[in-house]
């Protein structure tokens, strides 16, 4: 096979176009023309550039005797999938889907004591004549309901989860002028996240702000209890205008990476996931496991503002960690 017909053979296998290949080796499309018609044949600095996109040894390139290619160990070959605009887009629209039905289950789990705080607080104003234990009774069993629907949430995402795995399991090359356009989309959203970003992080500062005013400056059980609950619904606000706005913008960032999830991430994102996954709960267990036990549920909910300054410490000390780490191996 000549080299003309190998060159054809792989442009197609990845599926390029005379354009596409023409760009990725800085050269026109009638270059690449004249090369697969046997017009021309290019230089040798040409040959070793092609080589490596394909990522074929230039051996098989070279040696018309050679009809198997030869792939490099770092070639992505023809396992390298091509990501039209319209596949793009719709990832980016299923990670909506996605973000949507978390923000739902996150916004339950945070909101599920709400319901208990907010009977206690009846119960100190002296609207219901019931027992501490039938008030705690009746808010474990709403608690208990809202994570139940929290978790039918979470499950559904199961169905999602086959129509990104193609590109969030894999390495792939986006198609020619996809990465233009979303540049583009990308550049045009970030104002907009930037916004909800700023906007959801000062509901979360501010929500402790109306318990705060009512707790010093009013003293009254059901007040406070009820200032409680509004500092629940104003970070549940946060939380809908932050996860979906930044599931956007990670949708975008990984398409624009090709597929290498790491990149643009820093160190203390990466390190706040991690942690994340088994905090969280670890910290909502411990919320449950200390109210049953003491059955004082208008005193255990410190452990959420507590639990929220200890995850962002946490964090930073893993950060510190990592850094003297690879001081020492350096």
């Amino acid at each position: 096979m000549i080299l003309a017909d190998k060159i054809i053979k792989l442009r197609k296998q990845l599926g390029w176009s005379q354009e596409e290949l023409a760009e990725k080796m800085g050269v026109s499309r009638q270059s690449v023309s004249k090369w697969e018609s046997t017009q021309s044949i290019p230089d040798l600095n040409k040959i070793l550039n092609m080589a490596e996109i394909f990522g074929v040894s230039t051996d098989f390139l070279l040696k018309d005797e050679l009809e198997a290619a030869e792939f490099t160990e770092g070639d992505k070959g023809t396992n390298t999938r091509q990501i039209g605009l319209e596949q793009s887009l719709e990832y980016v629209s299923t990670k909506l889907a996605m973000a949507g039905l978390i923000v739902k289950g996150v916004a339950l789990c945070v909101c599920s004591p709400t319901p208990l705080i907010f009977l206690f607080a009846m119960q100190a104003a002296g609207q219901f004549n019931l027992s501490s234990g039938m008030v705690a009774a009746f808010g474990i069993v709403a608690l208990l309901i809202m994570v139940s629907i929290a978790i039918s949430f979470f499950v559904r995402l199961n169905q999602h989860q086959v129509d990104i795995a193609s590109i969030e399991n894999n390495r792939f090359e986006l198609s020619y002028g996809v990465h233009s356009v979303l540049t583009e989309k990308r550049q045009y959203f970030q104002p907009a996240y930037n916004r909800k970003l700023s906007f959801g992080i000062a509901l979360f500062i501010g929500s402790i702000v109306p318990f705060m005013l009512v707790a010093i400056l009013s003293g009254s059980p059901d007040k406070t209890l009820l200032m409680l609950v509004v500092m629940f619904l104003m970070i549940t606000a946060g939380l809908f205008m932050v996860i979906p706005a930044s599931a956007q913008l990670e949708a975008y960032d990984l398409l624009l990476s090709e597929g290498d999830r790491d990149a643009g991430k820093s160190e203390h994102t990466k390190n706040a996931e991690k942690l994340a996954a088994f905090y969280w709960p670890l910290l909502i267990a411990i919320y449950l496991g200390w109210s049953l036990w003491t059955m004082n549920w208008d005193i255990t909910w410190i452990v959420f503002p507590v639990g929220a300054v200890t995850f962002a410490a946490l964090v930073g000390l893993m950060g510190l960690l990592k850094k003297d780490d690879s001081r020492q191996a350096g």
